[in-house]
């Protein structure tokens, strides 16, 4: 997890906000603030209201209420705004009909802090070439170039949506990797969205949990230990009692009933078996519930 520091301005801040289409509500009354020098994961089940989330953070659509990105309405003030910030989608978005210093032109005259130099100098030890296209690069080179592409551009604000879609784990991990070591610096802020939370929960900071619209969890990462337990037991008492304690989740899986607690102390919970800290994908399921989910028939 990423140690970064935290700048007393925040980066992107939220007020009441709201986004519809017709008459269905996708944001209802989002806060939240997110800090400088951060990483956070942005994490819900398609059609949650995340890409809407980010659209709005990014200009590209209305919205009700206030948002301010780098102290901008984002709506208002998109040319200016996206100077100091980078919105990349996922791999399958980069124009498969150009060369690769095609692309580089195209970035140069899109983005004024994108760095011709800088991307040619990531690219360097691989097999990709300026005049190769990209519709005939492998998976495993379309992730390499994407990643030149992503560090090439100076931003204070980075904004990945799904970055690593359809590639395979092992350049999922690397680009990932790379992009913290290489990249994230405390004058700047990413913000993820993946459906493979795990992989990236060594890096982030921050997670934000939507669901239906709505903020159900944000929340440094250190504090999910204080706040989450796991409990894994295998007799029938120790789940009768452990159940006594209010668990936000419950299931069984082989054999065993794991049950997930939301503020309930660690010493009450020892005795009754093998505790730990729920992964983020494993906070996920649990609190991606909707209210009306029983954690009895969730087993």
């Amino acid at each position: 997890m990423s140690e970064l520091s935290v700048s007393a301005e925040p980066i992107v801040s939220a007020r009441g906000l709201t986004k519809s289409f017709g008459r269905k509500q996708i944001l209802h009354g989002l806060d939240f603030d997110i800090p400088a020098g951060r990483i956070y994961g942005l994490v819900g089940h398609n059609g949650a209201g995340k890409t809407t989330t980010l659209n709005a953070m990014l200009g590209l659509t209305s919205y009700q209420g206030t948002i301010r990105v780098l102290g901008e309405d984002p709506f208002a003030h998109r040319a200016k705004l996206m100077e100091n910030v980078a919105f990349i989608s996922d791999v399958a978005s980069l124009p498969r009909f150009l060369r690769v210093r095609e692309l580089f032109a195209l970035l140069t005259n899109i983005h004024p802090n994108f760095s011709q130099d800088k991307a040619r100098q990531f690219l360097e030890g691989t097999d990709i070439r300026p005049e190769m296209k990209i519709r005939t690069l492998s998976k495993g080179m379309i992730a390499q170039l994407h990643l030149a592409v992503v560090m090439a551009i100076d931003a204070k604000l980075l904004v990945l949506d799904e970055p690593t879609l359809g590639l395979d784990i092992t350049y999922r991990k690397r680009f990932y990797r790379r992009l913290l070591e290489d990249y994230m610096t405390e004058e700047r802020t990413l913000i993820i969205t993946t459906h493979q939370v795990d992989e990236i929960e060594f890096m982030l900071s921050d997670i934000m949990f939507i669901r239906d619209g709505e903020m159900i969890l944000h929340m440094q990462m250190e504090t999910v230990s204080e706040k989450f337990t796991q409990l894994v037991v295998d007799s029938a008492e120790a789940q009768a009692q452990a159940r006594d304690h209010g668990p936000v989740y419950e299931e069984t899986r082989f054999g065993q009933t794991v049950l997930i607690f939301d503020g309930v102390e660690r010493e009450k919970l020892e005795p009754l078996g093998r505790i730990s800290t729920p992964t983020i994908s494993d906070l996920f399921v649990a609190l991606m519930q909707r209210p009306t989910a029983n954690p009895e028939t969730a087993r």
